[in-house]
């Protein structure tokens, strides 16, 4: 999935999600929207079809991305009796905490799907509650579900809830004061985003939209 855009979260029902963010992915990158629904969507709704008894692995690092399309998935297992399972990056300093799975040898992804971590049906209700107040941007439930939060299948949560409530302001910002410090050169500034604001789990093409933004594009 790309990174949410807001107004194309906050849809009722979930095909009218679909057609939101496929519409959304066509105006802001140009993909096709049945390549969409074929791809993506389709993909993703087969989450609802599982049944009793069968696995589920959800491969997410700890940043915002991640964690935004995890709750997603979550919501729509929330019906379902799979037995679900989250894979992250064990092993990161804390310092690398955004980095995810990047460098990681075939080992020791092996090693991180052994070590993966089964979630409740609590703990998975809990994701699909955070999905809904991301959806809605109730940041004010974001942070309350994040400081209640006690289990270690959401490390960060509660810095990735603090991101979110500030998403629509603060990655401008960031790129704001890069630029400020005469940092022009796009792969400089693309490293000291990720430096400065890892949180957000932004690629390349997010932060080249911020600049665009920046420079009235």
């Amino acid at each position: 999935m790309t990174s949410p855009s807001r107004s194309a979260l906050d849809a009722e029902h979930l095909d009218q999600f679909w057609n939101e963010r496929a519409r959304f992915i066509v105006g802001e990158y140009g993909e096709d929207e049945i390549a969409y629904h074929d791809n993506v969507a389709r993909e993703l709704a087969r989450l609802q079809d599982v049944e009793a008894g069968d696995q589920v692995n959800l491969w997410f690092e700890y940043e915002l991305f991640c964690s935004v399309n995890m709750w997603f998935c979550l919501s729509l297992l929330s019906g379902t009796r799979a037995e679900v399972y989250r894979v992250e990056p064990l092993g990161r300093d804390v310092e690398k905490r955004w980095d995810g799975f990047g460098g990681f040898t075939a080992d020791e992804m092996r090693v991180a799907y052994e070590l993966r971590t089964a979630l409740s049906g609590e703990q998975a209700k809990l994701g699909a509650e955070l999905w809904q107040a991301y959806r809605t941007k109730d940041h004010t439930l974001l942070k309350q579900l994040a400081a209640k939060c006690d289990t270690d299948c959401f490390p960060y949560l509660k810095e990735v809830a603090a991101a979110a409530a500030e998403e629509d302001i603060q990655p401008l910002e960031v790129v704001k004061e890069i630029r400020a410090r005469g940092i022009g050169e796009f792969p400089e500034i693309f490293r000291e985003f990720r430096k400065r604001a890892g949180v957000y789990g932004y690629g390349d093409t997010q932060v080249q939209k911020l600049l665009d933004q920046l420079d009235g594009k």
